[in-house]
């Protein structure tokens, strides 16, 4: 894999060359907004212009910095998703709840974002325990293949970063007001927030030996570009079925996605051939495991709203269930 960086490694001269055309286009990852309130939950809006010498990214890692905490990342269409997890070197307040660990580091992976386009790369978190006037820097690898284009410079401090060739992403501290809490907790889609709670009733469908209850969604922001939705599947009979596939005229796609945790890495990811419900077991689709991810919505879910879904199961055959839209935590 070649690498491209401009910390005072030596070049081959073609390689040189590729750097000095790719940041003297100013192509830099940067901040969508570059400056933040103490305190405050935000929508951290990464800006990726454009690929790697005319290359198409594939992949984007970005490091989070101590005091942007309680992370969670947009998932994006056609792209899985990679958390990495790890201790914080202070503790921070989540509403009464003391927090040691959380996101270090975002992956966003296996996608094709051509050179021609522009695109951003969205994480929700909490500007916590930090100074006024303060910087933060998210270093970013921006992957194109067999090409890594690292824009991981911070200058030191007091320095100038404008002449670097690649300037980490800041993210500037500005005093905030102190309200006593934080309203901002609904800022995005919320994955993990209902981990563990008990899901709200909705309607029963049966098909065959199928029930299917317990359907929900979560409520979105204005501009939010996808949804998440969940239900129970118990397969009374005898025989295995498989959820191949969901449909709903809410949103020009509805994928089935499945999130993992293991050694303290969350990764996400589509299930192509559905889920599996084998005989005389049950399948709950919850935040934080199984879950339809509803793509190209047409209109952001509003708490209070249903949306309709279309579900395909191998030997039940096509069922009509409708999700009952909660707040954006679930709640």
């Amino acid at each position: 894999m070649k690498t491209i960086n401009t910390s005072g490694v030596s070049f081959g001269l073609a390689a040189l060359l590729s750097v000095t055309a790719f940041a003297s286009a100013e192509a830099h990852v940067t901040f969508l907004d570059r400056e933040a309130k103490q305190e405050s939950t935000i929508l951290a809006t990464l800006q990726v212009p454009h690929g790697c010498d005319g290359k198409a990214t594939t992949e984007v890692r970005v490091k989070l910095p101590e005091g942007f905490v309680l992370a969670k990342p947009q998932p994006k269409a056609g792209w899985e998703l990679e958390v990495i997890k790890g201790d914080y070197q202070k503790t921070y307040d989540n509403h009464g709840d003391k927090v040691k660990t959380g996101a270090i580091e975002v992956r966003w992976k296996n996608g094709n974002l051509s050179d021609d386009f522009y695109d951003t790369f969205v994480i929700q978190g909490k500007v916590s325990g930090v100074e006024a006037g303060t910087s933060l820097a998210f270093p970013v690898t921006q992957i194109c293949g067999d090409t890594v284009a690292a824009w991981d410079q911070v200058a030191k401090e007091g320095g100038d970063a404008h002449g670097m060739k690649s300037p980490a992403p800041l993210l500037k501290v500005a005093a905030g007001e102190d309200h006593g809490h934080d309203h901002d907790d609904m800022a995005g889609m919320d994955m993990t927030a209902m981990s563990g709670a008990a899901a709200p009733v909705g309607d029963t469908v049966k098909a065959g030996d199928l029930e299917i209850s317990g359907g929900f969604a979560k409520a979105m922001l204005p501009g939010q570009p996808v949804g998440g939705g969940f239900f129970t599947v118990k397969n009374k009979g005898q025989a295995d079925d498989r959820l191949v596939s969901v449909s709903s005229p809410a949103a020009g796609e509805v994928q089935i996605h499945e999130m993992v945790t293991k050694d303290n890495v969350m990764r996400m990811r589509q299930l192509k051939d559905g889920i599996a419900i084998a005989a005389g077991e049950t399948i709950k689709l919850e935040p934080g495991h199984l879950h339809l991810m509803f793509q190209k919505v047409k209109s952001p879910f509003k708490q209070g709203d249903t949306v309709p879904v279309t579900l395909t199961f191998e030997k039940a055959g096509k069922v009509d269930l409708v999700l009952r839209v909660l707040s954006a935590q679930g709640k």
